[in-house]
């Protein structure tokens, strides 16, 4: 326990470093772009090449991707039929706000760390259905509840999955594990050197770009959606512990993302529907928060 405290002690020093030294000026609000480039586009998609590189592919767990939608969607639909009495506004917001996880730049650093290859090929398929929900399915959904906004082509939605490089990588790196095709050992190395600075770099990341701006007014709101948030995500972790037939590992990391952070992309669907960008930035932020605190005492747990 004490070692699972002292990793999770060192992650969260990670954030408050960034945050401190954004704060202090070593960091400026803008090098949250470069760091999330760096992250997105070099360290995730080296450190899933690295950890499916690693695993016996059991072709059951593809059933993950699934999974990663059905989540998203009971969270939508969530989002929704609390706010039946609302407008129609309200009812958008709470679909965009209550739904998504940030696995890559959040969980994934926790799984890499405290789990093995196996829980983090879990992850990313999990992340694989989520973020079909998160690049356009949600806010197309919560388009249509709002009656406004622009909504995405399906064209559209599959250009922003291939154009993400960590998508293209779980979708390759699956193909070549379900047919049991090996890389080279040199890009295993590679891939395997600058994915270990994966997690350090995302959780800095996380730090740099913390903020919460909020009016006292919207605080009741937002403690309401967090509530349905973690109640959700609690029940979604003792189901998936508990009830579904997969190793160990597996379960552990479900339950670990069922804990995880609001995605990142929720604010910016949010302004996309003319919503309170401000109250969905707070969300996302106190969602860190609160999710650096319930995977803490998941893995206390767990392990």
């Amino acid at each position: 326990m004490l070692t699972v405290l002292a990793k999770a002690a060192a992650f969260i020093l990670i954030i408050v470093t960034g945050y401190a030294l954004k704060k202090r000026g070593f960091f400026h609000p803008d090098d949250f772009y470069l760091f999330s480039k760096v992250v997105v586009r070099i360290t995730l998609p080296c450190a899933i090449i690295s950890n499916f590189s690693r695993i016996s592919m059991d072709n059951s767990l593809l059933f993950l991707c699934v999974l990663g939608i059905g989540a998203n969607l009971i969270m939508v639909l969530a989002g929704y039929f609390v706010n039946l009495t609302g407008t129609r506004q309200q009812r958008a917001f709470d679909m965009i706000n209550l739904s998504g996880y940030n696995i890559g730049n959040f969980t994934l650093p926790f799984v890499q760390s405290f789990l093995g290859p196996v829980g983090f090929a879990a992850t990313s398929l999990f992340d694989a259905g989520n973020a079909v929900m998160c690049t356009g399915v949600t806010f197309t959904m919560a388009s249509i509840a709002s009656g406004n906004g622009d909504r995405p082509s399906v064209k559209n939605v599959v250009k922003s999955l291939i154009s993400s490089l960590p998508f293209d990588a779980y979708l390759i790196m699956t193909v070549l594990a379900v047919l049991r095709i090996s890389l080279p050992e040199v890009v295993t190395a590679y891939a395997g050197t600058v994915g270990n600075a994966n997690a350090f770099l995302a959780l800095l990341m996380i730090g740099i770009g913390f903020e919460i701006r909020m009016e006292r007014h919207k605080l009741a709101r937002i403690l309401r959606l967090l509530l349905m948030r973690y109640g959700m995500g609690i029940g979604f972790a003792v189901a998936a512990f508990w009830l579904l037939p997969y190793e160990l590992e597996v379960r552990q990391a479900l339950a670990l993302i069922s804990l995880g952070p609001i995605s990142s992309v929720a604010p910016a669907f949010t302004g996309k529907l003319n919503g309170d960008v401000e109250m969905a930035s707070a969300v996302n932020s106190l969602s860190i928060v609160a999710s650096i605190v319930m995977i803490t005492g998941a893995l206390m747990i767990l392990l």
